[in-house]
């Protein structure tokens, strides 16, 4: 049996799958990057290794990785696969969706839509310069109420009269969400109004000027919530598909592609017990001024990322 690896190395979490040749995922885990994408590779590896027979650690065929650090931890882990967010989702919700029209996803950091028409993207957005709408905005702002991101489903259920939050800036948020505690709406109400907000938000910044078809599927973490959820189903007044899954279909994708673009030969997962150095460096060897990544294993050079030309592999 041949298998394939996919890892999507977020910002907030870091994600992986391993599949066989009819795309079953046989192990995968959801940890979190704690601001380390080479400790949480490594982490997320291991864990994927104690979920499963070490069968497939020896029968690898493709590495794909997907994510903001794909590139960094693609080179050190030997990826034969490096690809964007967007192809990724794309491949890992039509693999469980053929039918898929639109995706929207919200992740920790971070949210897009995904326009598909017969299996094809014709149009995406992503927004990653605030994260107001986000998973992360979401956490803070149950912490801030006393609750658990996990209990949020269930005081949405008990709302009554959902407060109007303005989600469009998270200091914005915040102030509204402080003043409607103070004049007297319940936590369920602050709660029910933070989900609405979070889909108004999102609503504003994707979906004006495009047509939104059926079948939607939600991913991302925040798709695990069933408020946020409820409250997309309410406002688009159409069906929300949330798989199992959901959280991983980026990673399913990139293994997915891996296997696509496999060459038929065995490949090693590199993930040694090593420590990782990151140096990053204005090259200075020619015009381009490229701001280069250097990553060093012990103190060997294994590779440099954000480099146009081979001076900066020697500019050190």
């Amino acid at each position: 049996m041949k298998y394939y690896v996919g890892i999507d190395i977020g910002s907030i979490s870091t994600k992986g799958v391993v599949i066989d040749e009819n795309n079953k995922i046989i192990a995968s885990d959801y940890i979190w990057t704690n601001a380390s994408p080479i400790d949480a590779s490594k982490r997320l590896v291991n864990s994927l290794i104690k979920k499963s027979k070490e069968e497939w650690l020896n029968n690898i065929y493709g590495i794909g990785t997907t994510g903001s650090a794909r590139k960094l931890i693609g080179k050190i882990i030997g990826a034969t696969s490096i690809k964007n967010e967007i192809t990724a989702h794309a491949v890992g919700t039509i693999s469980k969706y053929p039918d898929v029209s639109t995706i929207i996803e919200i992740g920790g950091q971070d949210s897009k839509i995904i326009i598909i028409k017969n299996g094809v993207v014709i149009d995406y957005a992503m927004n990653t310069l605030c994260a107001a709408g986000t998973g992360a905005f979401l956490s803070s702002q149950a912490k801030r109420l006393g609750i658990e991101v996990k209990e949020i489903q269930d005081y949405y259920k008990r709302a009554n009269n959902p407060a109007k939050i303005a989600a469009r800036c998270t200091v914005f948020a915040e102030s509204d969400m402080i003043h409607k505690a103070q004049i007297g709406y319940k936590k369920e109400d602050l709660i029910a109004g933070l989900c609405n907000a979070i889909v108004e938000n999102y609503t504003n910044n994707f979906i004006r000027g495009r047509r939104i078809e059926d079948k939607i599927v939600f991913q991302g973490g925040v798709s695990r919530n069933s408020g946020v959820v409820e409250s997309f189903k309410s406002k688009l007044n159409k069906e929300i598909y949330v798989d199992k899954d959901s959280h991983l279909l980026g990673a399913l994708g990139v293994a997915i592609i891996s296997k696509s673009e496999s060459k038929g030969d065995k490949v090693k997962l590199n993930i040694k017990d090593i420590e990782y150095k990151i140096r990053e460096k204005e090259c200075a060897g020619c015009s381009n001024n490229c701001q280069v990544v250097y990553i060093y294993e012990e103190e060997k050079l294994l590779d440099t990322i954000g480099n146009r030309c081979e001076n900066c592999k020697t500019n050190i």
